[in-house]
């Protein structure tokens, strides 16, 4: 089993990369994030990877950091959810996202990445949301009314770290009169009072 690699960049393309490795490339598929992290050709570079067997085919994927490898590995571990997807899916959402969508249970969203329909949706929320909610990277333990779940999304869409906007939808006033936009502006306000 090939657990990472550490070497020169060799080639970028549109879904990948080379990585010589003393001597030899190594074919490497990756998220776009990933992809726009490698660098400069003949730069170093470091990957976690994941190596997957078929009948008729032996490919490598990489990743930047040991939590997108574990989310991959989760997502590929769904029923009907294939390496080739689940990359799409990380190349559509960072992993922060991702697990908040997941964990939060918001089917729209994921939904809405190019390859994910209302079941695969449903059934990556149905077989993941347990081992998010146990607190994979860092997700609260207790589970979020579905309002301030859709708060937390928003804020992370912006950019917000999922601890940061977990602790600014908690502290909201749980008032069934405020819409979404909202709830939102007035965890933003909290950020700028900071």
């Amino acid at each position: 089993m090939i657990a990472s690699l550490h070497g020169a960049l060799e080639w970028r393309g549109s879904d990948g990369a080379v990585v010589r490795v003393g001597g030899v490339g190594f074919r490497v598929y990756v998220p776009t994030s990933t992809l726009s992290a490698l660098g400069d050709i003949g730069d170093e570079v470091d990957l976690h990877t994941h190596l997957h067997f078929r009948e008729d085919n032996v490919a490598l994927y990489g990743f930047a950091s040991a939590e997108e490898l574990g989310l991959f590995q989760d997502l590929i571990s769904t029923s009907g959810v294939g390496p080739k997807l689940a990359l799409a899916i990380l190349s559509a959402m960072n992993a922060e996202q991702l697990t908040v969508a997941i964990a939060s249970g918001d089917i729209g969203l994921l939904s809405q990445i190019p390859g994910v329909g209302k079941k695969t949706a449903g059934r990556l929320v149905l077989e993941l949301k347990g081992k998010l909610e146990r607190g994979w990277i860092g997700l609260p333990a207790l589970p979020l009314a579905q309002d301030k779940a859709d708060v937390v999304a928003a804020l992370t869409s912006l950019g917000y770290s999922a601890a940061e906007a977990s602790r600014a939808a908690a502290s909201l006033p749980d008032s069934p009169e405020l819409s979404l936009e909202e709830k939102v502006k007035l965890a933003l306000q909290q950020f700028g009072a900071r």
